[in-house]
């Protein structure tokens, strides 16, 4: 994992932006309506995670679909960091064939978009994986562990990202409109790990 100082950076982040936090256009499926014991169980799950509060408002949505399922909340949340990544990795392309960007702003988006690109990766293996998961057992615990590391990396990959946007050389307004971007892939995917782990928990 990255170092702790600035995974703790992302969480900040994550805060002051907690407001403007908007996940409508990279969901992975459609909203539905919840009802009261599925929403306790999002509730509860979210406790263990470092954001319960924006946790809650962004998986209740989903409570009826996940029906209180410790695997269909894992699932739910990586597919939803999933398609975010890749949203948000679209957007840096994009971002990064605009003249004028100054060369350390340019060298640092090359760096996001190759660090999630690796992120989409691995994402999309413990989706794979996870649907695929055994009843339990020592194939089950191979399983999550592949999962639990695969997810991991994709967390230290957004920090990695993060990091190439310090620096003085760098436009204030830039930064703040990739870091807004790659601070909604930081908080899914700590989430995601969270979701995970505590699936993985359930089955010892």
């Amino acid at each position: 994992m990255a170092a702790t100082g600035s995974y703790f950076s992302i969480i900040a982040l994550i805060i002051l932006i907690q407001l403007a936090t908007n996940l409508n256009s990279c969901s992975a499926a459609t909203p539905i309506r919840h009802s009261g014991r599925n929403t306790r169980f999002i509730r509860t799950s979210c406790r263990t995670t470092l954001q319960p509060s924006l946790c809650f408002v962004t998986f209740s949505r989903y409570a009826t679909r996940i029906r209180g399922s410790p695997r269909l909340l894992a699932t739910t949340a990586l597919s939803l960091a999933f398609n975010t990544t890749r949203f948000a990795t679209k957007s840096m392309i994009t971002l990064s064939k605009r003249h004028g960007l100054k060369r350390r702003e340019a060298a640092a988006l090359r760096v996001c978009v190759e660090e999630l690109g690796d992120s989409i990766d691995e994402l999309k293996d413990s989706i794979g994986k996870l649907s695929r998961h055994g009843a339990g057992g020592s194939t089950f615990r191979r399983q999550m562990s592949d999962i639990q590391t695969w997810v991991s990396a994709a967390l230290t990959d957004d920090d990695t990202c993060m990091d190439g946007l310090s620096g003085k050389t760098i436009n204030r307004k830039f930064r703040s409109r990739v870091r807004r971007r790659v601070v909604k892939v930081a908080y899914l995917t700590s989430i995601s790990l969270a979701f995970v782990n505590r699936y993985a928990a359930t089955h010892k």
